[in-house]
């Protein structure tokens, strides 16, 4: 069994991580809808792996001898979107756990987030923050959907830096719809266009949740000392640490992370800060978590 953030680390199967961490979870993205009304039978499609049993028709299994699934339209509709900060800094790897970093856990909680909302019939699609470029999936449901944004997620690296603030509001279009929004990132760089574009997103009234990563090195300053640093995002300096500047590190960042909560407050965005050698499912729960 996958019990430690060091086995998951080493699970070079993303679905096998997401069937472990999903046994365990429990609930989903947000209240199922009742069924019955606001309901209508669209159409049939052949089964797919990772389709319900429930859904499928057994009347024209007896048929056809094929096994067809029914899909239904619904008059409530909530999209997913999950959003990927692939920025330089997001390759920060974990002192403790060999193979974990921050980008390795957050493509793998969004990998999560879906599977739930796949297994739960939302549409979902994803939007990936790299080197200075927007690249979407767009949003669809069903199992080759989760396919396909498991294959983004595979396909990222984590470079460059964000694109700007311009090229980030002229791409909010795919949110026209109500949508839930699971940014996942680092929030080292706040504000930024990042922030600035998932508060529009709130402003416009979806719902948008925030997870904020570090390591247990970065949150805890446990820094080598005499070691040089270089910031991935602006290689132009080094940086060392000696017991002065470790305490001003310290300082800065409690600072910095005080800023990003209050914003984020302030803003009705949900904040979930968490380390990267934390149980992954605990995690989730905690971004999951409804605080109204």
């Amino acid at each position: 069994m996958l019990e430690t953030p060091a086995l998951v680390a080493h699970a070079a199967d993303l679905e096998l991580v997401i069937r472990h961490v999903l046994a365990g979870l429990g609930h989903g993205i947000h209240a199922g809808r009742e069924r019955g009304a606001g309901v209508e039978f669209s159409e049939y499609r052949a089964y797919a792996p990772g389709d319900e049993w429930r859904r499928v028709d057994w009347k024209l299994l007896a048929r056809a001898d094929r096994y067809y699934v029914r899909e239904a339209e619904r008059d409530s509709h909530v999209a997913v979107w999950l959003w990927l900060d692939a920025t330089a800094s997001m390759a920060e790897r974990s002192r403790r756990v060999q193979g974990l970093d921050k980008f390795w856990f957050a493509r793998t909680a969004l990998a999560c987030m879906a599977a739930i909302a796949q297994r739960q019939g939302d549409a979902f699609g994803l939007v990936v923050c790299s080197d200075g470029r927007v690249d979407f999936t767009p949003a669809s449901r069903g199992p080759r959907q989760l396919q396909r944004v498991l294959a983004a997620l595979q396909r990222a690296r984590p470079v460059g830096v964000l694109p700007d603030a311009d090229t980030l509001r002229a791409n909010l279009h795919f949110a026209r719809s109500q949508s839930m929004v699971f940014a996942a990132t680092d929030a080292l760089d706040w504000p930024s266009p990042l922030s600035e574009a998932l508060i529009r997103l709130r402003h416009m009234r979806h719902d948008v949740r925030l997870l904020a990563l570090r390591t247990e090195a970065e949150a805890n300053a446990q820094l080598a000392s005499g070691h040089a640093y270089r910031d991935p995002e602006a290689p132009s300096g080094l940086h060392s640490f000696d017991r002065d500047s470790r305490d001003a590190y310290r300082a800065a960042l409690d600072e910095h992370f005080s800023a990003v909560r209050t914003a984020t407050r302030r803003h009705d965005i949900p904040l979930c800060v968490a380390q990267v050698e934390q149980p992954l499912g605990e995690v989730l729960r905690a971004w999951l978590r409804n605080p109204r």
